[in-house]
């Protein structure tokens, strides 16, 4: 199962969510990551969802908040699907750091009926953990073993330890798109990480990805799309992709 084919994530008003959709974009993303420059309130999030076509899919970017508080957005809003942000395992045991956010593989089961894209971030900056993806697809053989697994991987670029939730996206670093072609994964991947118009199609034929998400790639401002950009995108995303995916 795959959720979406192009995503305009980090969208923040109603003008740009009908922009992506007119556009041919088949899902938008909303932030709720305290600290990312695109955050929105649930009052505001509410206003752009409602902005958003029947058919298209409205995801929700969350790094470690607890399910049930996730829930309580997702309704306020209507969400139809989660995006976890945050780290993949607790990092007290190697570093002392008990204050960063955790997605915990339990979560997706927790988080029932909503569909979770986990997000995880290839090419490590660090030495700890060399192969991000492998522990991704370890941590999805956690999240099946707790009850429910997530229905895609998103790769995103690097980011280093320091890094904090609100600034583990929309970056503008690109991901090592051969890299990705020659990984093995459990699931459908979707593409972001310093993609944008120009480097999109590019990107999809070295990669092989099934799907691509944008952010910064696609902006004026952190929060504020470029129209220009964004059909750009979506158009060459479009004519990248494979038909069935």
């Amino acid at each position: 199962m795959h959720l979406f084919r192009i995503k305009i994530c980090g969208i923040t008003t109603p003008e740009d969510a009908r922009l992506a959709a007119e556009c041919g974009a088949d899902a938008i993303g909303l932030n709720f990551v305290a600290g990312s420059l695109r955050c929105l309130s649930r009052e505001r999030a509410a206003e752009v969802a409602a902005a958003i076509p029947d058919g298209v899919v409205r995801v929700g970017v969350f790094a470690g908040m607890p399910a049930n508080e996730i829930h309580a957005v997702a309704d306020a809003v209507g969400l139809d699907a989660i995006q976890l942000h945050g780290e993949l395992w607790p990092l007290s045991a190697v570093d002392g750091d008990d204050t960063a956010a955790i997605d915990p593989p339990w979560l997706c089961g927790e988080l029932r009926p909503l569909p979770v894209i986990r997000a995880v971030h290839l090419g490590a900056a660090d030495d700890l953990e060399p192969n991000r993806l492998a522990e991704a697809n370890r941590w999805v053989d956690a999240a099946r073993n707790a009850g429910a697994a997530p229905a895609m991987l998103l790769v995103d670029a690097a980011v280093t330890r320091e890094t904090s939730a609100g600034a583990r996206g929309g970056t503008g670093r690109t991901v090592d798109w051969a890299g990705l072609a020659s990984s093995q994964a459990d699931l459908p991947l979707a593409l972001a990480g310093g993609l944008k118009p120009g480097n999109v199609a590019e990107a999809i034929a070295v990669s092989g990805a099934i799907a691509v998400d944008v952010a910064s790639g696609v902006e004026q401002a952190p929060g504020v799309k470029d129209s220009e950009k964004t059909r750009r995108f979506i158009a060459e995303a479009n004519a990248a992709l494979p038909l069935s995916s």
